[in-house]
């Protein structure tokens, strides 16, 4: 009885999200190699002669070439089939993740790691768009709850096999093979999907047909028959606010977009400064590179528990709390890494700095979500992600210069940047914060 309870359970879950499992897979599989890629990255750096000054111009490279490339491709997703974009974004991000064991120095690391931002930037925004427009208003923080699940299960996997490998098969040379591995495969289910004609054509691409001559019986069988399943899907859905909201925006920039845009630049500027500073904080605690492996798995951890949940929260109750929660427990912790004298006193406080992060991902992602125009999610999305970038950018390049002078002058600033955007991004962006589509928010 229970065994049968526990398969039909398991059975609606993957009908309800069978239309995102695609990327769900790809995001686990993405974040395993970039898992194990990420702690050896600032050190295999320096030990290739770049110093910590130019180290934050290197890291930088990577969100600066996302911060042109996310809007742009963004746009694009939204009037083209998604699904190609993403499958040749992961198939570029693999070529650049070899390409650093051929090409030394710092200006090849500038220009690879250019590369492999565009190349994330032709993947994100069309990703997250198709997120959004295959999952119901009422379950879009739950969906990137999950979609933050994924990414922190390969990120808490990475590592460990980062780790293992380089040991057993030729040091550092097998992580760079590694992910760029990870990305080839990654790029299978997507590609699977698409050569089964899964995808829907989206809103905007439906606007579009007018475009395509009267004489063209193929183009015009085809458009029709993606309308068919299009309407199809709208039918199941027609109860859904996200339908018939007479609350959502008609125009792309509305307070609550910039409100997370602001808030999102804020929390990436605490990543760009981790990226860069935390290998070699640790290391300069005495930490071996097991136990900075083991803080980026650490991370992940809460993460993958609490996202899901967070999410399904997100969804009833709204994203206000989650997003003020979410920033203050990073703010803290980073404050608190200042006052390190043992590197393993670093593992509790990671789990609080995780679950922040934990609550506030699918509760921003639930606000860009509701604050999309119809037809214009991966626009939305990409503005949100170079937003991020921004915040990446400058931290990445200023991260360095402050840690060539003190290792814990980083945190100072990263925690006062939080702390800023997220007070100026909760008085622009009021209500408009709450995630949820005006019809459901009455409800919680």
């Amino acid at each position: 009885m229970l065994g049968r309870s526990l398969l039909a359970r398991r059975s609606d879950w993957l009908d309800r999200w069978a239309p995102i499992l695609p990327i769900l897979v790809a995001e686990f599989i993405v974040w395993l190699g970039f898992g194990a890629l990420l702690p050896i990255l600032p050190l295999y750096f320096t030990q290739q002669g770049v110093d910590l000054a130019l180290l934050g111009v290197v890291i930088a490279a990577w969100p600066a070439a996302r911060l042109i490339g996310e809007p742009i491709f963004g746009w694009l997703a939204d009037r083209t089939a998604r699904i190609p974009l993403m499958v040749i974004g992961l198939v570029a991000s693999a070529v650049f993740c070899f390409l650093p064991l051929a090409f030394s120095g710092p200006l090849a690391f500038i220009l690879l790691r250019a590369g492999a931002g565009l190349s994330t930037a032709l993947y994100d925004p069309a990703a997250r768009g198709f997120l959004t427009d295959e999952t119901p208003a009422s379950r879009r923080g739950e969906a990137f709850g999950l979609y933050g699940a994924a990414q922190m299960g390969g990120l808490i996997l990475g590592p460990a096999i980062g780790a293992l490998g380089a040991d057993r098969f030729g040091g550092i040379s097998f992580v760079f093979v590694f992910s760029g591995v990870a990305a080839l495969l990654a790029a299978i289910p997507l590609a699977l999907r698409a050569g089964e004609g899964a995808e829907r054509t989206h809103t905007a691409l439906l606007h579009e047909t007018t475009e395509f001559p009267p004489d063209s019986p193929s183009v015009a069988g085809r458009v029709a028959a993606q309308a068919v399943n299009d309407q199809a899907h709208r039918s199941d859905l027609a109860d859904e606010a996200d339908r018939s909201d007479p609350g959502a925006p008609t125009r792309l920039w509305n307070r609550g977009l910039v409100a997370v845009l602001i808030i999102n630049a804020g929390g990436y500027f605490a990543g760009g400064t981790f990226e860069v500073i935390w290998s070699l904080f640790l290391t300069h605690l005495g930490a071996g590179l097991d136990l900075v492996g083991l803080t980026f798995a650490m991370f992940g951890l809460p993460v993958l528990l609490l996202s899901p949940w967070a999410g399904r929260v997100v969804d009833r109750r709204g994203s206000i709390t989650f997003i003020v929660v979410g920033s203050i427990l990073p703010i803290v912790t980073g404050l608190l890494y200042t006052r390190l004298t043992s590197p393993t006193f670093a593992l509790p406080l990671i789990l609080v700095e995780a679950t922040g992060f934990a609550m506030i991902n699918p509760a921003l992602y639930a606000v860009v979500a509701a604050n999309s125009p119809r037809g214009r999610s991966s626009t939305a999305q990409g503005l949100f992600g170079a937003a991020g970038t921004v915040g990446f950018i400058v931290a990445s390049l200023i991260a360095g210069v402050l840690a060539a002078t003190d290792i814990v002058y980083p945190f100072y600033v990263f925690a006062a940047v939080l702390a800023a955007s997220l007070v100026v991004g909760l008085l622009i962006g009021g209500q408009r914060l709450d995630g949820r589509a005006a019809g459901l928010r009455g409800s919680g």
